[in-house]
This record gives structure tokens, sequence and C-alpha cells, in this order.
């Protein structure tokens, strides 16, 4: 019988005879982020992976194929939509509406001053309160924005950073005045600084007391709020800035490692900390290699906490991620196009093995989503969770043979980026040195070039365009906001217990100087509805704020 290898070498001769007569697209083809694609791939492609070591069971190390046995099977993913905007009673309407249409956890966009640690009458804030999220200046506010929704029934997530502990301490008063433990409480804060510094820009503090932050949220977290995860690590916003799945994938690990390095120095015991970290990745539209990359990123990570770290619970080595639609994929040119690229991206998510997913709207390349286009953005989740037929079996791309050789090659590169990224001092002092920075840049600049020369289609974009009319019905934040919100702010200062205001304040400016736990006072200084920019001040006159370096 003629073997596998002479057919396959007859294949190709055949093939190459048939190009003289009908070229192909291209001459060569190439992933989203650079990967030469072959024609055909077989088993020869995967040769050097073994089944067993390099991709496993699912729930077993190195937990290629995902880190629950039975995925969704037993249970889907969390449904979790961002959303957040103008006031707080207006996000809780929101919110409200979400749960009734079957969204299974909360995710909480804020404001930008909000988001570095400003209260809406502050000078700076002056025209961006409420516009991309809530305005949250005092425990008040977090009242509002839960009313109604009891605390120990639903998981929240909240998009901030820089003043995350003080956000969390909002969250743990509130669920105090609905008589719900802490210890019930479930949910994420992002609370990644080493990416704001890399590609976001929402920072406050410099990255010495920005890591004491974060460590001391480890730790009074394993005790007080043992099923929060108490840190996202994002890669979201890293691809967003225009960097490759590769460097996303390699980036955001580097960034665990560093945190993962700053809690054993101060003194937790990884097995005590890092079963509660998480990880938060985009969806691009590239479908094959963002499967991929989900499932290097658990393999890697895995392989990191195991033989670096040397964890021994199992938890500790599993990758758990939230993943978002790609924000920088959508179009202001035929907006309706999007709702294929989020379905595309949400498949890509649920391959990979996402533990929860958000789901961009059609219209965010105008404005902040209006509510017929949430609903389109839920039911896509809905439809490929009860319709499609993809979350009835356990990682159900593995075997592919294009597949197989992606999740290897990705991870091998991303192994070498770590490995340059640690000859440097590790992620904080290659930020500092501003290598990642550029890295992303140049990577951003060669896909924009792609597109303007065409190399790179874009529906509606550089082809297939079309004569539209402007969008109507946008959702628009009312200016009235900021005025509202003001006068809360004025109210609530008027009202509280001012001198315990005070107290408060002043024991966080002391324990700031020693090395406490800051994690008490700062919940000592919401429960007296000190504001987020109060408890913020403090911080900045002791730890000072941190200035970003140009990368040209």
């Amino acid at each position: 019988m003629e073997s596998f290898e002479q057919r396959l070498a007859q294949w190709d001769k055949n093939v190459v005879k048939s190009l003289a007569k009908r070229k192909e697209r291209k001459e060569t083809f190439y992933t989203t982020g650079g990967h030469a694609v072959n024609r055909l791939y077989t088993h020869k492609d995967i040769a050097e992976v073994d089944p067993l070591q390099d991709i496993g069971l699912p729930g077993e190390y190195p937990f290629t194929r995902g880190v629950q046995p039975t995925m969704y099977r037993g249970r889907l993913w969390t449904m979790r939509q961002y959303a957040g905007f103008a006031t707080a009673e207006e996000s809780n309407k929101r919110y409200k509406y979400l749960i009734e249409q079957g969204s299974m956890g909360l995710s909480v966009a804020f404001d930008l001053p909000t988001q570095i640690g400003f209260d809406s009458d502050n000078s700076l804030a002056e025209g961006e309160v409420g516009k991309v999220g809530v305005a949250i200046d005092s425990l008040r506010d977090m009242e509002l924005l839960f009313d109604g929704i009891p605390l120990n029934q639903v998981s929240t997530s909240m998009t901030i950073n820089a003043p995350a502990a003080v956000l969390l301490a909002m969250y743990i008063a509130v669920a105090e005045k609905q008589g719900v433990d802490s210890k019930e409480l479930r949910g994420t804060i992002q609370n990644d600084i080493l990416k704001e510094y890399m590609a976001r820009g929402t920072y406050i503090f410099p990255p010495e007391p920005s890591m004491r932050l974060i460590t001391n949220i480890f730790e009074y977290c394993a005790e007080a709020v043992p099923q929060w995860n108490t840190i996202s690590i994002s890669g979201y916003h890293i691809r967003e800035a225009g960097c490759t799945a590769v460097q996303e994938l390699a980036f955001t690990l580097a960034d665990g490692i560093a945190y993962v390095e700053a809690a054993i120095k101060a003194g937790l015991s990884v097995d005590d900390f890092a079963p509660r970290l998480s990880f938060f990745f985009n969806a691009h539209n590239d479908l094959f290699e963002e499967v991929a990359k989900y499932r290097a990123a658990r393999k890697l990570w895995a392989k990191i906490m195991k033989e670096r770290f040397k964890a021994q619970d199992p938890k500790s080595m599993m990758l758990k991620f939230h993943t978002q639609t790609a924000g920088c994929s959508l179009t202001a040119q035929q907006p309706d196009n999007n709702i294929i690229r989020v379905a595309i991206q949400t498949l890509a998510a649920v391959l990979g093995g996402t533990q929860s997913l958000h789901t961009n709207s059609r219209d965010e390349a105008f404005a902040l989503p209006t509510e017929a286009s949430v609903r389109i953005a839920l039911r896509t989740q809905q439809i490929v969770a009860y319709e499609s037929g993809v979350a009835d079996t356990v990682d159900p791309m593995a075997g592919s043979y294009y597949v197989e050789a992606l999740t290897d090659t990705m991870l091998k590169q991303a192994e070498e980026y770590i490995a340059r990224i640690d000859e440097l001092g590790g992620a904080p002092k290659a930020i500092e040195r501003g290598y990642m920075q550029q890295e992303i840049m140049d990577s951003a600049y060669r896909y924009q070039k792609d597109i303007e020369k065409g190399e790179r289609v874009v529906v509606g974009v550089n082809q297939f365009r079309i004569d539209e009319e402007p969008p109507k019905g946008l959702l628009r934040v009312d200016p009235e906001v900021e005025v509202m919100q003001k006068q809360k702010l004025l109210e609530l200062k008027e009202k509280r217990n001012s001198p315990a205001v005070a107290t408060s304040l002043e024991a966080l400016r002391i324990a700031c100087s020693s090395e406490e736990n800051l994690m008490p006072y700062i919940l000592s200084a919401v429960r007296a509805y000190a504001t987020l920019g109060e408890i913020c001040g403090v911080m900045r006159d002791e730890f000072g704020e941190y200035i970003g370096t140009a990368i040209l």
C-alpha cells in the first residue's frame, strides 16, 4: 500500500503543477500576528509534540486543554457584560437590565477621574465625569451602584488599577451594609499596574508603592476575601495598543512573574495567593491564532509556576482568564459588520477555554453602547453557548495539526520574549527601559501600514466600502451628570462626620510610612465616607506620582 508520506509527496507535486495554471490568492499567507501559514498541516508538523506531556488531558497539568476536566459540559463560562456610565443610579439601571437579559456577572466600567484617583469636583476631572464609565467618588456612590443587587448572589469584576485598593474597600463596605460577609464575595479587581505603565496610562504612583498596594491586597484577601480574584493580569490593553498575539501572551505572563516575585518578596507563600490570580486576554479576529494563544498561555503559565516558583497546589498552576472581544477591531464604517467580528471572536474565546467573557457592541466605535446593542452582544454569547454545539465537548480544537503546531510555535516564541525580559531584570525594569513599549509601537505601526497598503483587508474600511448615513440613536452622556455629581459630593461632605474622616486619613498617612498592610486603613477611611480623591491624595503626598517616559 502507498504510504502517507508517498501520497503527500505526490499531492504536493500535483499542487505545484496546478499553480502554473491557477495561482493562489497570495504568495505567502500570514496570521494576524505574522506567523507564516502553511498550505497544509499534517502529523509531521507536530512530530515533536508529545500528546501526554505537551497536550495532556483537561483539568490536569499542564492544563493545555483547559483548567476543568469537563469544562462547559459542567458549567458555561460567565457571561459578564462590561458596563457603567454617567451616575451610579444610571449604571445601576443598566446592571439590572443586563441581569434580566441573562448576564451571569457584572463588570464595572469607571470614568477616567475615578481611574486616576480624582473626585468629580477636581479641576482635572472637568469634562470627563461619567463619560467613559461610572463616576464613583465615595462609598455613597458605591451603595447606589449596587442598590437592590445582593452582592452574595453576583460575581463582580471591576476594571480599576491604580486605586484598586480603594474601590475594593468600597465594595467590601457595601457588602457589610447588606449584611454580607466578605468571605462570600466573588469577583475580580484588575489591579494590574504594570500594563498601565506599558500601554494604557491610568497610573498614579511610582512602581514600588504600586507593587506594595498590590501585594497588600493579595495578603488581605487571602484571609478576609478568599473567593476574590485579587488581580487580573491583563494582556487585553497591551493588544489594544497594537501588539501581536505572541507579544500579548509573553508580556502578560512576564507581568505575572513580576507580581508573583513581589508577593514572595513580601513574605507570602506562593500557594497562599497564586490560586486567586487571574488573567485577562483579548479575542481578536484570527480564530486559530487566538485559540492557540490561550492554549499556549495555560501550558506556559503552568510550567512557570511549577518549575520557576515551585508551586505545589495544582490550583496555583492553573491559568484562569477572562476575555473581551477586540475593541480595536471595531469599525465606524458599516458598524453592523462588528456583530460578525464579535461572533468570530466569541468563538475563539470559547474554543480557547475562557472562564468568562464580555462581548463588545456594534456601536462602540462611536460611543458607549445602547441597550439594544448590548442585548445583541449578549445574545451572541448565548447563541454560541446554547445553539452552536461548541460548548458540548472539551477543547474541540485539540488534535488539529494546525492549531497544535501554532500552539507550540507561539509558546516557544513567548518563552524567548520572557527570557529577554529576564535579561533586562524583569518586567518592571524592562518597562522602565521602554522595551515592551517599543515592541508594541513597532507592531502597531506594521499593522497599520499593512492596512493602508491594502495588504490586510478590513471589510468596509479599505475594501467593500459603501456610502453611509451618519449613525443615529447613539448613547450620549448628559453634561448635567457632572453638575449633579459635584452637588452630591458637596452634600456628602456637609453631612458626614468630618472628625472621623480626618482621623482615618491621618492614620492612613502614618501607615504609608510604615511597613503595615494598608488595606485595613483604607477600609476604615472608606467606612467614614472619605472620598476617593481624599484617600488617593494622602497616598499621592506620601508616595509621589509617576511621570511616564516618552518612547520615540
